[in-house]
């Protein structure tokens, strides 16, 4: 636990200084860029107090110019703040709305355009995630995407939603596949605990969504991608 409580602490003393700073000062110059990397790199001192070390693979098949939809598995509560400060350029992130509502944070992800996803099947809420996501990524942004929905309970890749494959082919924006392990054995879901260790991400060749038929042969095209990169105790019993 003391890995967790090094991480929560550099967090809270941090973010909140961040944003009471950092907020009011985009809201007067109209850009979010300096905040949101001010916002990264405590992301990253948190992961690095924690115990944390990373490897990362795969930045060159990043298209260059061009918004890009990241797509990754899901294993872990701590793979955003490890995958996130890593990636190229300012990403927007489709997260729980209920996130939004936290104070000073879910302001600043507001800002950043971060996409809240209500979970359900109301068909009104989903279109309008996509919609918020498609402007973000025509803003210039990237998209950082969990297909799964969900945290995967054993750690082997599960089933994708549909959802982020409506966007794909809505915007052309190509997607990255990442396979990301490691984090799976430093946070269990259902815990807050964490252990110290590595966490290997690998940014996989781009899929260009112009090149399936239809929505269904891209989201297999790219589980397939995933479950191919990732080490045999989490790959997909079946894919």
């Amino acid at each position: 636990m003391f890995a967790t409580f090094k991480l929560v602490f550099v967090y809270l003393t941090l973010g909140p200084i961040a944003g009471i700073i950092g907020i009011p000062y985009t809201l007067l110059v109209g850009d979010i860029s300096r905040l949101y990397r001010v916002a990264m790199w405590i992301t990253k001192a948190g992961v690095r107090a924690a115990g944390i070390k990373i490897e990362m693979r795969g930045l060159e098949n990043v298209p260059a110019g061009r918004s890009c939809i990241f797509m990754s598995n899901h294993v872990s509560n701590l793979d955003p703040p490890v995958v996130l400060p890593l990636l190229p350029g300012r990403s927007s992130v489709l997260l729980k709305k209920e996130l939004m509502v936290i104070p000073i944070l879910g302001r600043a992800m507001r800002m950043a355009k971060f996409v809240p996803v209500e979970r359900g099947h109301r068909r009104d809420a989903a279109q309008a995630s996509v919609d918020a996501a498609a402007d973000a990524l025509r803003s210039g942004l990237h998209i950082l995407v969990y297909p799964e929905g969900t945290r995967s309970r054993d750690g082997r890749l599960s089933t994708f939603k549909k959802g982020p494959f409506f966007l794909a082919k809505e915007t052309q924006a190509p997607i990255v596949p990442i396979a990301l392990s490691g984090t799976q054995t430093m946070m269990h879901k259902g815990s807050n605990a964490i252990v110290p260790g590595l966490a290997r991400i690998q940014l996989l060749p781009a899929i260009e969504p112009s090149q399936f038929a239809t929505r269904e042969e891209l989201l297999l095209a790219v589980r397939a991608a995933i479950a191919e990169a990732l080490p045999p105790e989490m790959k997909p019993a079946t894919i």
